[in-house]
């Protein structure tokens, strides 16, 4: 067990001593768990919630946790990516003698690993089993439902940028339960006890029945960011201070969001990124990377406004705007006269298209100040360079 540490400054020795040993690795992100056991199956794992996210940061926490975890010998499943380990009293006691120093501050939010620490030493043996630790050494496929929570996390709290972690595989490991509140139940257990839960009045609300949590179970937003309906956001999207989610047709789902205040009433699918500023419309789509944008994710500028079920499936640039109802894709062919594109031009000095009469979205993607319309007269699309101005309105972010 790890002798305790009297100084701030034999911590720091200690910390250095152990990241100065041969082999050890600083880890991108660690965390400590409570997992969710299935009910039919205990050995399965529904749900992990880290109260304290560490990613590319606090590696004097994740040295001590290290030691801890080889001076108490537990259990656990080591990877060349990720190692996850059954926290014991043993591995309490240690991370406590270490972190004696700090005992004292650690409140608010002063020394957060050594407050969970604290928690976890006024437990009993048997509750510490529903706990473990996480490492993940390198951003590759996750291996476990709890390197999966600790990615999504580190997304939703923007700690990681979107786009910027590795979940492929995800949806293989996380098991499909029914979700009741913050709850999660295995669906074979609610078939084999149906009967009984429903003659007792005690089958419970299901919510939802999905793989990933809601984002407002596990994350608390900034105080100017208004979600009005729970279900819209999915765990692992990221929302800026200051982004209202309305309800109706809205929908942000996991590893896309918002970088700075934005209004949104339509769809942001997966992957998809909007700017600050921009007004996403009642029923608009932002397609996914599943959704014919041939795998490119897509990015829409700062200021920008989607129309009332529009549909965009290529990156947009600043101060662009999509007219209600139409379909950006790669593969639209828009009308843009001489004078047109000599105004596109000048906005987009690194534009070298040639000027020709019909451009396909594909050609038009990431310009800045695009307007794109249709004729209703002769429903041609056209792009025009934009001569209005998108202005969110400052009370209501």
């Amino acid at each position: 067990m790890i002798q305790v540490v009297a100084t701030k400054n034999e911590f720091a020795d200690l910390c250095e001593k152990v990241r100065n040993a041969e082999g050890y690795r600083d880890p991108i992100g660690f965390g400590i768990c409570r997992i969710d056991r299935g009910q039919k199956n205990s050995e399965k794992v529904l749900q992990a919630t880290f109260p304290v996210v560490n990613w590319r940061e606090n590696y004097a926490s994740a040295a001590i946790f290290h030691l801890a975890i080889k001076e108490s010998l537990t259990d656990g499943t080591v990877h060349d990516s990720e190692a996850l380990y059954e926290i014991n009293r043993e591995f309490v006691e240690s991370a406590m003698n270490a972190f004696a120093p700090f005992l004292n501050e650690a409140k608010g939010e002063n020394h957060k690993n050594v407050q969970l620490i604290k928690m976890l030493s006024t437990m009993e043996p048997e509750e510490l089993a529903d706990y473990r630790i996480l490492f993940i050494y390198e951003d590759e496929a996750p291996k476990s439902p709890e390197s999966v929570y600790l990615k999504l996390y580190a997304l939703s709290l923007g700690k990681a940028p979107l786009r910027g972690v590795n979940l492929n595989g995800a949806f293989g490991i996380l098991p499909n339960v029914a979700w009741s509140g913050n709850y999660p139940i295995e669906l074979e257990w609610l078939r084999e006890n149906e009967l009984e839960l429903k003659m007792r009045g005690e089958y419970p609300q299901i919510d939802a029945v999905d793989k990933f949590p809601r984002f407002l179970q596990h994350v608390i937003p900034a105080d100017n960011t208004r979600i009005l309906d729970a279900s819209k956001v999915r765990f692992g999207a990221q929302l800026a201070a200051g982004t209202t989610v309305m309800p109706g047709a809205s929908y942000i789902n996991f590893n896309a969001g918002t970088l700075g205040a934005v209004m949104v009433e339509g769809r942001i699918s997966s992957s998809a990124v909007v700017g600050k500023g921009s007004d996403i419309g009642g029923g608009a789509s932002i397609l996914g990377v599943l959704s014919g944008t041939s795998g490119n994710p897509i990015s829409i500028g700062e200021n920008c406004l989607l129309g009332a079920n529009s549909v965009t499936g290529i990156p947009l640039g600043d101060g662009c705007i999509v007219d209600a109802g139409i379909a950006v894709l790669e593969g639209t062919k828009f009308y843009v006269s001489e004078a047109e594109y000599g105004k596109i031009k000048e906005t987009n000095p690194d534009w070298r298209a040639e000027y020709k009469e019909i451009f396909k979205g594909v050609e038009l993607a990431g310009l800045n100040g695009l307007h794109f319309r249709q004729d209703s007269t002769t429903g041609q699309m056209k792009v025009f360079r934009s001569n209005k101005e998108v202005k969110l309105n400052e009370e209501l972010h």
